[in-house]
């Protein structure tokens, strides 16, 4: 028989990814804490997570939040759920939090997030993950996650370790919590084709100004989404990537999956004049095209839209 840890987890970011993740976890009975930061930290402190859930239903969760430099705790395991523009500054509140086991996850839109977190907290087991999922904040401290995909896959990259019972017993919680998860034999094809995805689907979003619905269906919407993809497909294959599916056929098998009015956070960010993601999804991808030598012309088009 397996003997199995009670595990302590800590999810840095209360947005929608980190929210449902916290909640998740938090309704299956497992040790969950929260960094949060203005508004969210105190309304949450105040009077709990508010979760919306097409899974599990409306909930108010005492969960414990704290600010970034001041968790008075060691957790077993991290998720960094926070954005693409604030994966830089961290590292010290990580390395804060963790213990010498301590394994992190983050699970980001944007690729390359597991290295650059690792450079900025030295000494703690930074792995890399990515996440599939419809969950966005719908007011200050209050989450919604929306349809029936929740799809967590991590793994561990190339000369780093992680003790197989640690592995067993994260896989165990979340599945437990009800949250679909993979441990990846290449998570760097996985990061990848979930950066690639993430960003056809937002850009297009964001360029029409639209919910998914009609990218579901025939017409120029489906067709930049397509271009996109193609564009990015092109970069994965000069890195020498192995997608181990036709690319394209497994973005509009995802975006055919799910709810029609839904809307990626990059739109959401963008529309409300907040801080986003469009330097990880969009600029990143061509500076690292023109970086190989690989045009991108359908990039280069919704680029024209967001340059300032």
């Amino acid at each position: 028989h397996k003997i199995y840890r009670l595990m302590k987890y800590l999810v840095f970011g209360t947005g929608g990814v980190g929210g449902s993740i916290a909640a998740f976890l938090h309704l299956s009975g497992c040790d969950v804490d929260c960094i949060a930061r203005g508004e969210a930290l105190e309304a949450i402190n105040r009077r709990g997570l508010v979760f919306h859930s097409d899974v599990k239903g409306k909930h108010t969760l005492p969960i414990k939040a704290y600010g970034a430099d001041s968790y008075p705790n060691k957790a077993d395991v991290i998720f960094v759920t926070v954005k693409g523009y604030s994966i830089d500054s961290i590292g010290p509140s990580i390395i804060n939090c963790a213990h010498k086991d301590t394994v992190v996850i983050p699970v980001l839109n944007v690729y390359g997030t597991g290295a650059r977190i690792a450079a900025n907290a030295p000494g703690v087991n930074v792995l890399d993950g990515c996440i599939y999922i419809v969950g966005f904040k719908s007011g200050i401290g209050e989450i919604t996650q929306m349809g029936d995909i929740f799809h967590l896959v991590y793994g561990v990259p190339r000369g780093r370790t992680v003790a197989a019972g640690t592995l067993d017993c994260i896989n165990r919680d979340l599945t437990a919590a009800g949250i679909k998860v993979t441990l990846s034999d290449d998570i760097d094809r996985d990061t990848f084709i979930k950066w690639s995805y993430i960003s056809a689907m937002a850009l297009t979003g964001a360029y029409f100004d639209i919910p998914m619905g009609p990218i579901q269906h025939p017409g120029k919407e489906r067709d930049l989404f397509i271009g996109l993809t193609r564009e990015s497909k092109a970069i994965g294959e000069k890195l020498g990537i192995d997608f181990g599916c036709d690319l394209v056929e497994h973005h509009l098998a995802v975006m055919d999956s799910l709810d029609p009015h839904s809307t990626a956070s990059l739109q959401k960010d963008l529309k409300a004049g907040h801080e986003s993601e469009i330097q990880g999804q969009l600029f990143d991808i061509i500076d690292r095209a023109r970086t190989l030598g690989i045009p991108t012309p359908v990039y280069d088009t919704v680029a024209t839209r967001f340059r300032k």
